[in-house]
């Protein structure tokens, strides 16, 4: 009995090894696009690291970046076209992160759908025959956030049916001073059409069910704050630049982003 419990135990002690053995992310190895703004700008010096970076590190994630300073959503089936003109269909899944400079260029929110009253035919436990019934269509407009939303992700989706596309939500900004003609307040104060970003941050959570496209939730997940002068130490620079993460913020994003992958499925 003292032996087979002596070998009970020596073999539940290996089981934590056998799983690190056993066990590997679902996205290692990867090939990963990245559409987005000057946090995923490569010629963008706030850090010389970027959240892609470290998942290329910890994942061999191969890394197609396209994301460019300054850019909006409306940018995004640009990127889209650029990806399939250098890469086609050799890609695995694709990363949307951007926003905040729809904010603070003050894009009107605006609506996901106008509405029509129309007929269809329905027969529910009767016969079928036109009934009157409203028909909703979505906006296609690059004049409001939601119209790019959903014009960008109609765009990709369409030209990527079969591959994974994630959103990720705006991350918290504070001030960012670059110069007189490039002076962001921060965010408890509203943009130039009345909207504080939390309603930009809150329409790409919507977009995840409107379009059946997961959502990560850094804004909530990666704890970076900047407008609390205790996490300035995560941003390039304290007094003028707490929109752009450094290395270290980068780093905590790249954590987050790799956490919530794993519950997520490549295609």
């Amino acid at each position: 009995m003292k032996r087979l419990a002596s070998l009970l135990l020596a073999v539940l002690l290996t089981i934590p090894a056998m799983s690190q053995t056993l066990f590997q992310h679902p996205w290692q190895g990867k090939r990963v696009a990245y559409f987005g703004d000057s946090i995923t700008d490569p010629r963008n010096k706030a850090a010389n690291k970027k959240y892609w970076s470290y998942l290329q590190d910890w994942l061999k994630i191969a890394p197609y970046v396209y994301g460019v300073s300054g850019r909006q959503w409306n940018d995004i089936p640009r990127q889209a076209d650029k990806l399939k003109a250098e890469h086609g269909d050799d890609v695995d899944a694709i990363l949307i992160f951007i926003g905040t400079n729809d904010y603070n260029a003050g894009v009107p929110i605006g609506q996901w759908f106008t509405e029509a009253a129309e007929q269809v035919m329905a027969g529910i436990h009767e016969p079928k025959h036109l009934v009157d019934r409203r028909h909703r269509y979505p906006v296609m407009a690059d004049s409001t956030y939601r119209g790019r939303i959903n014009r960008a992700l109609d765009y990709v989706k369409r030209m990527y049916p079969a591959k994974q596309v994630v959103l990720l939500t705006p991350i918290h900004r504070a001030q960012f001073y670059a110069n007189d003609q490039n002076w962001q307040p921060r965010e408890d104060y509203t943009n130039k059409c009345g909207e504080y970003i939390d309603a930009y941050v809150q329409s790409v959570k919507e977009a995840g069910n409107l379009w059946a496209v997961p959502v990560i939730d850094l804004n909530a997940l990666c704890g970076l704050y900047p407008l609390m002068d205790e996490n300035a130490q995560f941003f390039n620079d304290s007094a003028t630049d707490r929109l752009h993460p450094n290395n270290e913020g980068h780093r905590r994003m790249a954590l987050t982003i790799m956490q919530q992958l794993l519950a997520l499925p490549v295609f």
